[in-house]
């Protein structure tokens, strides 16, 4: 059962789209890590890093649409020239803008921890969760 599983997930491209997915994730969230560290550390005070995360987003989201659209997903679905798809994209990454958000308040100015432990959770939960509704509403 497993094994037809994994076979029926690699027929259908979702295991390249994955990996492709990741090293591209990577890229974003170095990105993002480092806007995101140079201002909450030198820009902001600690309690307020989460002032940070909106710059850190613009930066990774351009860098993501453009790599997830041209080599993650390329091949796969349909491409909409009118703006329809590139509007999918942002609601989908305005949710992951709220994950982060979240993260970064409740653990930086509710718990008091040190700047980088958000990107923890920024890094681990919110790619899995852009990744599904990607591949299933944004590039389908």
């Amino acid at each position: 059962m497993i094994r037809s599983a994994l076979q029926r997930f690699q027929a259908s491209g979702a295991l390249g789209q994955l990996v492709r997915y990741c090293i591209a994730g990577s890229i974003s969230a170095g990105l993002y890590s480092a806007v995101y560290l140079s201002l909450a550390g030198w820009v902001f005070p600690a309690e307020r890093a989460v002032l940070a995360v909106p710059f850190a987003f613009t930066v990774a989201i351009v860098a993501g649409f453009l790599l997830h659209s041209r080599w993650s997903f390329a091949g796969h679905g349909t491409r909409s020239s009118n703006g329809t798809q590139q509007g999918k994209f942002l609601i989908v990454h305005s949710a992951g803008f709220g994950l982060n958000l979240a993260f970064t308040w409740v653990l930086t100015a509710g718990l008091g921890a040190p700047i980088w432990t958000p990107l923890i959770p920024i890094v681990l939960i919110t790619p899995i969760v852009t990744f599904l509704l990607q591949r299933q509403w944004v590039f389908a």
